[in-house]
């Protein structure tokens, strides 16, 4: 595991990767370390101002939380960062979310994480007053069986590479829909997490089943 964390560093951050990987006897203690359950993957997100923030990525092990990499610089919402998710509102919720799958225009990166290649017909239902709302829908647009307007076609450049954020996972009307984390265009987002695409696609080859991301100011 710690040459896989060394290699990934070096991979895929640069001057921004960790340059050495704590021993067993270090004391490493990430703000989120209570909050995030037996998750042994986290990816931190907290807010700088305004709509930029700084990503570090986190192993936990035999010997405790082990940094794999520090100050990767990412984009939130144009609104900054808020307490909930609110549909319309353009802020990046704050708290701990799963990363279920993953997604994209470009072909499967690889990496531990069930990931759907994304055409003209990919859609995630914005509309409240859906039956599925805030999930990924398969449709021509003429015949989706919710309002198209309200709702994000996935075949866009800023996905493409993304992994869903689990963000309202119990899908209430009002509470938020279409949360990933994905490319950025070089902008504030409309309430999701961006970085470099090279990053994201490192970083998706590294997730496994049960990553979280957890998000602060």
């Amino acid at each position: 595991m710690r040459r896989l964390v060394s290699l990934f560093s070096a991979a895929v951050f640069g001057a921004a990767a960790v340059t050495g990987v704590p021993g067993a006897h270090a004391d490493v203690t990430p703000w989120f370390a209570r909050s995030v359950g037996n998750a042994t993957q986290v990816i931190s997100v907290v807010g700088v101002g305004g709509s930029d923030a700084k990503m570090d990525v986190y192993q936990r092990g035999a010997a405790g939380w082990q940094p794999v990499a520090a100050g990767i610089p990412a984009h939130v919402g144009s609104a900054g960062m808020a307490a909930k998710a609110k549909s319309g509102y353009p802020a990046t919720p704050m708290g701990v979310f799963t990363l279920p799958y993953a997604f994209g225009t470009a072909p499967n990166p690889g990496g531990g994480l069930q990931y759907v290649q994304v055409g003209p017909d990919h859609w995630w239902d914005g509309d409240d007053h859906s039956p599925t709302f805030n999930t990924m829908q398969v449709c021509k647009r003429a015949q989706c069986p919710f309002n198209t307007g309200e709702s994000e076609n996935l075949q866009i450049p800023q996905y493409k590479h993304a992994v869903v954020m689990g963000v309202n996972t119990a899908r209430t009307p009002g509470d938020g829909a279409g949360f990933f984390f994905h490319t950025t265009d070089g902008g504030p987002t409309a309430g999701c997490v961006a970085i470099d695409d090279a990053k994201l696609v490192q970083i998706i080859g590294w997730l496994r089943p049960g990553a979280v991301m957890a998000i602060a100011q």
